[in-house]
């Protein structure tokens, strides 16, 4: 036996970072992420992501919507310019079409409402090269009252760039309604 055979091909792993301040939901994430071949690289806020920019090679992205540091959002654009081909999948547990809008705008490849697992980021993923809607399927039915509430929340919330005083004030609410508003994410909007 010679040692001039060719070495078999080693599968290379895609790279994958991923983004979320939640330390359980992120390891938990990234390990089954892993078992599905992927190399997880995990930040815990974008200050961490940002710092990682420079050495990072991945080739998928997940990125939570709120950090404690900003918004994941923040990231989309410094990635697609730093790694023009990554695939990027923005998760909130704070879902609403306009900011899924703006993450589609921004470049991510699909918006998934939490709670996501490790099956629905890699179809995510995958469903970002059909002609699809990039954004959780929408609702047959009309929205609920307490969804379009939700909605319009969310939009001038953003308008405000995320300051609560001035979104309660724009909304003519006090801003302890607003928290409590925001604090409650129902599953039944």
């Amino acid at each position: 036996m010679t040692d001039h055979a060719p070495t078999p091909a080693v599968a290379t792993a895609a790279e994958l970072l991923l983004v979320d301040d939640d330390p359980v939901f992120g390891q938990v994430l990234a390990t089954a992420l892993g078992r599905r071949g992927f190399q997880v690289t995990l930040a815990a806020s974008v200050a961490q992501a940002r710092d990682l920019l420079p050495q990072l090679r991945a080739s998928h992205a997940v990125l939570d919507l709120r950090l404690p540091d900003g918004s994941g959002l923040e990231l989309v654009p410094l990635l697609r310019q730093r790694l023009p081909q990554v695939r990027i999948v923005v998760l909130s547990g704070y879902a609403s079409i306009p900011t899924a809008i703006d993450a589609i705008k921004l470049g991510a490849t699909y918006y998934l409402a939490k709670p996501v697992d490790a099956d629905a980021v890699v179809r995510a993923f995958d469903a970002g090269d059909a002609a699809l809607p990039a954004i959780w399927p929408l609702p047959a039915e009309p929205p609920s009252v307490r969804r379009v509430e939700w909605e319009h929340i969310q939009r001038v919330l953003k308008d405000c760039g995320g300051n609560v005083s001035a979104a309660a004030r724009a909304l003519r609410m006090h801003r302890r309604t607003l928290q409590r508003k925001l604090g409650k994410r129902s599953g039944s909007l």
